[in-house]
């Protein structure tokens, strides 16, 4: 079944000789990046190998969430959600943007405590995020009938819709003169003297003097044709898409399903109960740096050999610049979705939430969700290739807190003051003796 059906965009005719800044991958850290960068004067040439936002900025949640966030991007995502509130209004697009809030259900005193924790990272911040009794949970949820202790909520986080975002972006990047080419993978990156001075498409030559990569999970491979050792896995969550109904307006995670409303008056679910990870070639060549979040998250990532083993072992690691690249054979991850996961997720949603047996399941698909070993971005300069800013690796985190890693980025790409401290996302914390694991008590946090 093919992934969700995203507002297609159509790239331009032809590529600019030169511009400032080449942004490759069209998905919501990409194209946010992009616009940031023209609204700022800059030419801008936005390379997208398949169609934007086709890959995980379509296949998410659709959460825009400050809670349960790793501790060091709680900064960048207060300011990312003062640009949601006003992107519409900025992009003349509609994104389906609504604060609505998101709780987590806590099933045990333990959970209910560990979320106690977590919100005492926001005092100072004036976010607002509470504890709920039982019974608070269900007034704020009729008709659920969830065993859990309580909760989590959180009023200033919201909603958006993924198969919207990106594209709405990219096209106002387009007004503001960003050149949007879609179906052009970059091959690789031009330098002279050690210096960024263009990328090889597979449509021609774009000289440029920055370029920003927001590959997502094909960045490892980008990276690695450049001499560059980009700790990144891939882990498939599975997600459902139902019918119109009347549920619930707040989104909740809960073990074993998460819910978010539609704009459609349908809902997007999923198996809050964790991801599927892809044994692969690379796992064995990162599985050191990732010990530290697998045994924190030991239940929530189910290890799986398949077929895909094999794939990413055929795949080259070099190529030069005047050959197609594995970029240009592959569009679109797509991974299969797990019906079993999926029917484990539906199947709990409806003993919670009775209400939804009057819905349908209209679609499932799954997407494919890169991971760093401490599960918090790389949105940092490259220093051994100056002109490369790297701003990739969410780890799940990746669609709400888009627009503002866009904005960084644009910042880091153009040497303005960054607009939140890049330094917890720096790409040189790979090498330079930093611990690398999750900072928030829950492992590999969810998506959104």
């Amino acid at each position: 079944m093919p992934g969700p059906r995203v507002t297609p965009v159509q790239g331009d005719l032809t590529i600019p000789e030169t511009v400032d800044v080449v942004v490759i991958g069209g998905g919501i850290i990409g194209t946010s990046a992009a616009l940031e960068l023209a609204e700022r004067g800059q030419r801008v040439a936005l390379c997208e190998k398949g169609g934007i936002g086709q890959e995980q900025s379509s296949r998410n949640w659709g959460w825009v969430r400050m809670s349960r966030r790793d501790p060091r991007e709680i900064p960048l995502m207060a300011k990312t959600l003062e640009l949601w509130r006003s992107l519409e209004s900025r992009i003349g697009r509609s994104v389906g943007y609504r604060q609505t809030g998101i709780l987590f259900a806590c099933e045990d005193d333990q959970t209910l405590a560990n979320h106690d924790r977590w919100r005492r990272h926001l005092d100072g911040t004036g976010i607002e995020s509470r504890l709920l009794t039982d019974r608070e949970l269900r007034d704020n949820f009729p008709g659920c009938q969830l065993s859990a202790k309580g909760g989590l909520l959180t009023p200033s986080d919201g909603r958006a819709e993924p198969q919207q975002a990106a594209p709405a972006i990219a096209e106002a990047a387009r007004d503001k003169g960003a050149h949007i080419l879609t179906e052009c993978a970059v091959r690789g990156i031009d330098t002279a003297a050690g210096q960024v001075t263009g990328v090889m498409t597979e449509r021609g030559f774009i000289r440029c003097q920055s370029v920003i990569l927001a590959g997502g999970a094909w960045s490892n491979l980008f990276c690695g044709r450049h001499g560059l050792d980009l700790p990144q896995l891939r882990v498939i969550n599975d997600v459902l898409r139902t019918s119109p109904i009347n549920g619930p307006d707040t989104a909740m995670w809960a073990s074993g399903f998460a819910l978010r409303k539609r704009q459609d008056g349908g809902y997007t679910i999923a198996n809050g109960g964790g991801n599927r990870a892809p044994i692969v070639p690379d796992t064995f060549r990162y599985m050191r740096r990732f010990l530290p979040a697998l045994r924190t998250e030991r239940r929530g990532v189910k290890p799986r050999l398949g077929w895909q083993f094999l794939d990413d072992a055929r795949v080259p690691k070099r190529w030069s610049l005047d050959e197609s690249s594995p970029f240009e054979y592959h569009r679109v991850l797509d991974p299969k979705p797990s019906r079993e996961r999926g029917d484990e997720a539906w199947k709990k949603l409806v003993q919670a939430f009775p209400v939804f047996k009057e819905a349908s399941i209209e679609q499932r698909w799954a997407g494919s969700i890169d991971v760093t070993p401490d599960a918090i971005p790389v949105i940092s300069p490259v220093d051994t290739l100056p002109g490369l800013v790297i701003a990739t690796g969410f780890s799940g985190h990746g669609f709400g807190i888009g627009p503002g890693a866009g904005r960084l980025a644009a910042d880091l790409a153009l040497n303005d003051t960054p607009f939140s401290d890049p330094h917890a996302f720096r790409f040189s914390r790979f090498t330079d003796g930093s611990k690398l694991r999750p900072d928030s008590g829950f492992g590999l946090p969810q998506t959104d």
